[in-house]
């Protein structure tokens, strides 16, 4: 194996096997041995890159939450109004629904974490205002706040459904939630 001055990307490729390992076995299943063995270094790497588990974990899944935000970037970054902004918002969930299965299980696998240990959701909260970014720009932010939620939602209800439902039927939710109706109270 190459020595660190001759290995460069030696943390990259740890990251990278980090989520490879948890998208094909589960959070679980992750341990430093593992990962070393995935990402072709030697033990000692482990904790000569990383403190422990918990500052990988949130560099692995801090990579992969800016990965997502890319997607959505990619997705929303280029509407020309309200009507192609609801438009770009159905693709983007039928993008995500359809798109890479390690995608949908890394997604989980953060939520999960997030839930259990409050340390993680700055991740989360993170990878949220992000993705509102874009959304904000044709949205008020509640309505922003509430696509963000059916997003993620309907991404995750089509991948995993059996009978899973066309993109009229995204589109309709969408034009439900973005109707214009009277701003909230404060």
């Amino acid at each position: 194996m190459a020595t660190g001055h001759t290995d460069p990307r030696r943390r990259e490729r740890i990251v990278a096997a980090t989520l490879d390992l948890i998208a094909e076995e589960g959070l679980a299943a992750v341990s430093h041995r593992k990962i070393a063995q995935r990402a072709g270094v030697p033990l000692g790497s482990m904790t000569y890159h990383f403190s422990g588990m918990d500052e990988l974990l949130r560099e692995a899944f801090g990579e992969f939450t800016g990965h997502v935000v890319g997607v959505f970037d990619t997705h929303l970054a280029a509407p020309a109004g309200r009507e192609e902004a609801i438009a770009a918002v159905a693709d983007l969930v039928h993008a995500l629904s359809e798109g890479s299965r390690r995608d949908l299980v890394l997604t989980q696998e953060l939520y999960a974490l997030a839930a259990r240990r409050p340390a993680y959701r700055e991740l989360t909260h993170e990878w949220m205002r992000r993705s509102r970014v874009h959304l904000e720009k044709y949205f008020d932010p509640d309505t922003a706040r509430q696509l963000d939620a059916l997003i993620e939602g309907l991404a995750l209800h089509l991948a995993l459904s059996r009978e899973p439902h066309d993109r009229a039927l995204t589109l309709d939710a969408i034009a439900r939630i973005t109707a214009t109706r009277p701003p909230r109270e404060p």
